[in-house]
């Protein structure tokens, strides 16, 4: 319902009315439409936990093969409901759902943080990573990938409508690319965040 209507548009009753239950039954589980809420953007932060956290915990795996498994498991995940995904994604980017995607957003950071600041860590530790701010890379970390994935989404728009070229989208996460080795200080060509196929499957 929030992917169809959007957050703003859909009241308790047509929770209930969806899903034939009772007030009651409701609100012995969530004492409002914002605790609901909270509990799906969680799951959702869950299930993409649950597909990197395992690689990330590797002590076998350098800092720089953590980095890419992060980038790709977080792109798995995604392409693995991509119907769900294109389905919502007009919806998900309107004003009605703005509340919804910020919360996802911040639980997404939060997650992400912990995350970054390990591998920063591990990186410095091995002498991959050479920069001059490691006590604040991961939260610059944390921020591109945020604007990234919204840049992704309006590309992804823009491909639907005909007003973005593929070669624009891929010269646009080489420039991500680009500032991620540079931020880290790792050799050029060391990062990998998207694979052809992954970006001819949303954007081709």
């Amino acid at each position: 319902m929030i992917q169809s209507r959007g957050y703003e548009r859909f009241s308790l009753q047509n929770i209930l009315d969806a899903t034939g239950t009772s007030k009651g039954a409701f609100y012995h589980y969530f004492d409002s439409k914002g605790a609901l809420v909270d509990a799906v953007v969680d799951r959702i932060t869950d299930q993409a936990a649950a597909r990197v956290e395992p690689v990330l915990d590797d002590p076998t795996l350098s800092a720089t093969r953590k980095l890419n498994a992060l980038f790709g498991g977080i792109a798995e995940f995604k392409s693995e409901r991509k119907d769900l995904l294109v389905g919502v994604m007009r919806v998900w980017l309107s004003e009605d759902n703005a509340i919804v995607r910020e919360k996802l957003r911040r639980l997404a950071s939060q997650r992400q943080l912990p995350w970054l600041e390990g591998i920063v860590r591990q990186g410095i530790a091995e002498g991959s990573f050479t920069t001059r701010v490691p006590d604040h890379l991961a939260r610059v970390l944390v921020a591109l990938i945020g604007g990234m994935g919204e840049l992704a989404m309006e590309l992804w728009v823009g491909r639907q409508e005909g007003t973005v070229a593929f070669e624009e989208v891929q010269q646009t996460f080489d420039a991500y690319l680009e500032a991620f080795e540079r931020i880290v200080g790792v050799r050029p060509g060391s990062l990998k965040f998207l694979d052809e196929p992954t970006l001819e499957l949303w954007f081709g």
